[in-house]
């Protein structure tokens, strides 16, 4: 019988020198075959998948569930004896069908690509709007509070209808709950605040509703503690993974000066450097489900009720899918990367992200063509493994003025 390969911990921080890849030991769990075991600190028996096939295969596979309340073994903590309740309504990553679709369908015609390419001119004067300010106020800067979080900010302000005046208390917020440096006390403290603003900005759309996706869901039969979680899912996904696609995103081209000239060079070279990137860096790097039954998987018999991680970023990596994948290639043909998901739960927002970036990476590069790191690359902030979203807490850049 073939011996399984174990992973006892999952690693915290990144090798030295290496902030775009996957944790070497992750890497590692992958030359031994696409899934290990897993114990977790509770000492409950799970699995950690990290080939590209099997990763697809269960995003997609409903005999694995994506409920908040049986994800009760987390991954590096020992949380026995906690009882973790349902997903709060509206808050449909958290759910399964047929409550996911509920709160998901209502929102799938307005992130078309048809609705999000129409959105390319304003995303356009506000990357424009941005950079100005940047250039006037001269080098050196933080990319990330003047260029990366700005933009994916006041475009998901404006399809809610949240005012931008407001953006710096949800930012703030969520970044203390997903960037994975809180205490429990804070994380609740900045989940509680959001709610509260959320539940406040839902009962001004319902009483003068405007132009937005927030005001066009109030026709609907959806609550308002309902459209608060929808609300708390879309923008913090529609400001978070963006801003740190294009601050980890910018770090990799400047480290990459090749990739970063052939990109400058070829405008039309855009669309397929978002999608490397985006397979590069799977800034979303890890979900987790729970089997519902027991289900056959990589040969191996995953029991009813245990848990799996799924590690995107290895899926990402894995040479059986994708040919020397430890390097960025702009010019990559083969597509099909896993950074948006897969399934019932592949992001909503994934056209959206894609014009933004199609349109703020080429605007940067061709505004700076001098730009660069301002400190050594050692010495970028990188956001902690334990982090939802991986990225860069800052990056300072510079260039000839």
């Amino acid at each position: 019988m073939t011996m399984v390969h174990t992973v006892t911990t999952l690693p915290t921080s990144r090798q030295p020198g290496c902030p775009f890849d996957p944790p070497a030991e992750l890497i590692d769990a992958r030359r031994h075959g696409p899934i290990s075991r897993y114990p977790f600190p509770d000492g409950h028996q799970g699995w950690l998948i990290t080939g590209y096939d099997l990763v697809r295969s269960v995003l997609a596979d409903s005999r694995f569930s994506s409920r908040k309340e049986l994800m009760i073994h987390h991954p590096t903590i020992d949380y026995s004896g906690v009882e973790v309740p349902p997903a709060p309504p509206g808050e449909f990553l958290l759910m399964d069908e047929p409550q996911h679709g509920r709160y998901r369908k209502p929102l799938v015609g307005k992130f078309t690509v048809r609705r999000m390419r129409q959105l390319t001119e304003r995303v356009e004067q506000i990357t424009t709007d941005h950079l100005d300010a940047m250039e006037k106020a001269g080098p050196p800067a933080d990319l990330v509070t003047a260029f990366a979080k700005p933009i994916p900010s006041m475009v998901i302000c404006e399809l809610l209808g949240v005012p931008y005046e407001d953006r710096g208390r949800f930012q703030d917020q969520i970044d203390t709950f997903l960037g994975g440096e809180s205490s429990d006390e804070d994380l609740l403290a900045a989940y509680t605040a959001t709610q509260h603003y959320l539940a406040e900005l839902v009962a001004a759309k319902r009483a003068n509703p405007t132009d937005d996706v927030l005001s066009d869901l109030t026709d609907g039969d959806l609550t308002d503690e309902e459209l608060k979680g929808m609300a708390l899912i879309l923008l913090s996904a529609g400001f978070d993974t963006t801003a740190n696609m294009l601050a980890l995103g910018t770090f990799a081209l400047l480290q990459n000066p090749e990739q970063l000239a052939a990109l400058r060079a070829d405008a039309t070279l855009a669309d397929r450097a978002v999608e490397e990137l985006l397979r590069y860096l799977s800034v979303a790097k890890t979900f987790m489900r729970t089997a519902l039954e027991d289900v056959e998987l990589g040969g191996q018999t995953i029991e009813a009720g245990t848990t799996v991680i799924l590690s995107l970023n290895t899926a990402n990596r894995d040479p059986e899918r994708f040919p020397d994948p430890h390097r960025l290639d702009l010019r990559r043909q083969d597509g099909g990367h896993l950074a948006f998901s897969h399934g019932i739960h592949q992001c909503l927002g994934q056209q959206l992200a894609r014009v933004e970036m199609r349109v703020a990476f080429p605007a940067l590069l061709n505004r700076f063509p001098t730009l660069r790191l301002a400190v050594p690359a050692e010495e970028v902030g990188l956001r902690p493994e334990t982090a939802d979203i991986y990225g860069v807490k800052s990056l300072p850049v510079t260039w000839d003025a």
